[in-house]
């Protein structure tokens, strides 16, 4: 497969994610285009919908782009970004479910368990997830074409 790296990648995290979240853009700042989307600072007791929100909107406006949201399990960031038309959230604990869920499912977004791994591990997890192009196979592109469907039957 080709070369692939996204224009930019849109990160965003709740108070259950906040350190992870700044290891993470701290350990790859220099390879890849971040754009932070969190509070600036720690607020406890935050809610995660709104961030996972901010960052589905972002990645619709600019093709080419992905976000990366990090909460305490990384399930409700994914439920809550996947209520939009067009996003392909996908909650990854290990680099080959992130090269998978790339690959074939073309996931634009990577939701990640901040309380479950450490922070080296979400960090090579949002390498992977960043780097691997979608494999643009025939029966991927249909399949996301169903649920695309299934988007606009709701």
């Amino acid at each position: 497969m080709a070369d692939f790296r996204p224009t930019t990648v849109y990160i965003a995290a709740d108070h259950a994610g906040f350190a992870a979240k700044r290891a993470i853009v701290s350990a790859l700042e220099g390879e890849l285009m971040i754009r932070d989307l969190s509070a600036p600072a720690l607020e406890p007791g935050d809610d995660f919908v709104p961030y996972a929100e901010a960052v589905a909107e972002a990645i619709l406006r600019e093709p080419g782009s992905l976000g990366v949201l990090v909460c305490g399990s990384g399930e409700g960031m994914a439920i809550a970004a996947n209520k939009i038309d067009g996003i392909r959230a996908s909650v990854v604990w290990n680099e080959t479910v992130a090269r998978e869920t790339r690959v074939d499912n073309d996931a634009n977004i990577l939701a990640l368990p901040a309380r479950f791994e450490d922070y080296d591990t979400l960090t090579r997890i949002v390498r992977k997830f960043c780097t691997t192009p979608f494999s643009g196979a025939e029966r991927h592109v249909r399949r996301i074409k169903e649920i695309t469907d299934l988007e606009k039957r709701a």
